[in-house]
């Protein structure tokens, strides 16, 4: 005897679920099994040049992408990466352009309408930091802060409010902003860099909250890479401590790579359709050890 009040679906029941979600799906413009399906969807990336940004940039192109190569200064690494884009099958044009300043984060935006018309996606790719000992409070100035600030927490802000009305018009779009794990555990090259990867982390609930439902926000948060990120700032040998701990230490056993954070950053855009406002940590499983670089 069914207890009452409990409903047993029957197959014509699950049918028709199934119909109103693949209704509700296309009718906000996705498809039911992914968020978007992305050849000659318009990605713009910042800080594309290198690193993640120049990873996500290839990886969208692989699906047909449109992707616009925002690059401050490296322009050799902005051209190298709309080669590969092309070469992966895709299209892609490079703008050079100041998050930081409004002007040129609006002009990203315009250049990506003028050039094709729409935008689907954003992935704030572009950040800096200061390295400095975390029990060092005389290492960063006031400045220092005000810099990584102004990159990673004002220029991704200025990029969202640049691309915002055309996803709002179209009635879809997807951003995600490339944070890190320092701003879940307060870790990191820097206290100035861990507090504003946490700033963005707020950010991105904020406004998956304020541009829903047109618009998804999501974060990912990467672990410790081994990019050109920190070599250059940090001596090598410190860095490869660094690394052959995580590898000694981390759950998985392997330290993670852009293309690695760059899949991730393709599924929250063109996976689940029904994913806002999350941080998504890839750390190898360091946070379960309560292991941190400081």
């Amino acid at each position: 005897m069914v207890p009452k009040g409990l409903l047993i679906p029957t197959p014509g029941f699950a049918s028709a679920v199934a119909m109103g979600l693949d209704a509700h799906s296309e009718a906000n413009g996705m498809g039911a099994a992914r968020g978007m399906a992305m050849r000659d969807q318009v990605v713009v990336v910042t800080g594309a040049g290198s690193g993640i940004g120049q990873a996500a940039a290839r990886r969208f192109a692989r699906e047909g992408a449109r992707v616009v190569v925002n690059y401050r200064q490296n322009r050799v690494g902005a051209d190298a990466t709309v080669e590969a884009c092309i070469a992966a099958g895709g299209q892609a044009l490079a703008h050079q352009g100041d998050v930081c300043d409004d002007t040129e984060a609006r002009a990203l935006a315009g250049a990506a309408l003028a050039a094709w018309g729409r935008i689907d996606a954003l992935v704030n790719s572009a950040g800096v930091t200061v390295p400095a000992r975390h029990d060092d409070l005389e290492a960063l100035s006031g400045a220092d802060f005000h810099a990584v600030y102004d990159v990673n927490v004002v220029g991704s802000y200025q990029m969202i409010r640049a691309v915002a009305p055309a996803m709002k018009a179209q009635g879809r779009g997807a951003i995600v902003n490339v944070s890190s794990a320092a701003g879940v555990d307060g870790s990191g090259s820097s206290v100035a860099y861990a507090a504003s990867k946490g700033a963005l982390n707020t950010m991105t609930l904020s406004l998956a909250r304020a541009l829903a439902p047109e618009i998804r926000v999501n974060a990912v948060c990467p672990g410790v890479l081994d990019t050109g990120f920190l070599r250059g700032r940090l001596p090598d040998q410190a860095i490869d401590d660094i690394i052959a701990g995580v590898r000694a230490e981390a759950p998985l056993r392997r330290v993670g790579t852009v293309d690695d954070i760059a899949e991730t950053i393709y599924w929250l855009i063109a996976g689940d359709p029904n994913l806002t406002g999350q941080t998504v940590v890839s750390d190898g499983g360091m946070r379960l050890k309560g292991w941190s670089l400081r």
